[in-house]
């Protein structure tokens, strides 16, 4: 079961510092088909299309975060991911659903092998399912600049830092 935000160690810290702009470390995945199909899922708090994400907890690795992340979203065990960028910039800053403002530092991975089967309806999710890149969803500009980056780290193997 998914941890509430609230008691989430990002939900501790703004209960002590109130609307102050947090930095929230954390992890994205991109699942990837050998078709080149794309996993996306709609989140349950704004509806939105999204990569599985979410942020670092007190006593966690960042690879057990994204393992975390992708199994409470899609109901998938990581087996095997590399990093291939990193999002740290100020242009970064977003608020949670629940209106906290905090800029992002996003390790970003590409989950090369994983097991199990896709669950469409999670606690933090209402769908989740792989899309043909010609036909993805509407999604916020950060995704496509993610899937241009993986693109771009696949050409040239350079380590995207932003």
């Amino acid at each position: 079961m998914a941890l509430d935000y609230h008691d989430s160690y990002l939900g501790q810290l703004r209960k002590l510092v109130g609307k102050r702009k947090l930095i929230s470390i954390g992890a994205r995945a991109v699942l990837q088909k050998p078709d080149l199909s794309i996993l996306f899922i709609k989140r349950s708090d704004n509806g939105d299309w999204a990569l599985p994400a979410g942020s670092l907890e007190l006593d966690e690795s960042i690879l057990e975060c994204v393992k975390r992340e992708v199994w409470e979203e899609t109901g998938l065990t990581v087996e095997k991911a590399q990093p291939f960028a990193v999002y740290s910039e100020p242009r970064f800053a977003y608020s949670t659903a629940y209106g906290d403002p905090y800029q992002m530092f996003r390790l970003v991975f590409l989950v090369q092998a994983w097991s199990g089967e896709l669950q469409t309806h999670t606690d933090e999710t209402v769908d989740a399912r792989f899309f043909a890149p010609n036909a993805l969803p509407d999604l916020a500009e950060l995704y496509r600049e993610t899937l241009r980056d993986l693109e771009a780290y696949r050409r040239n193997g350079q380590f995207i830092l932003k």
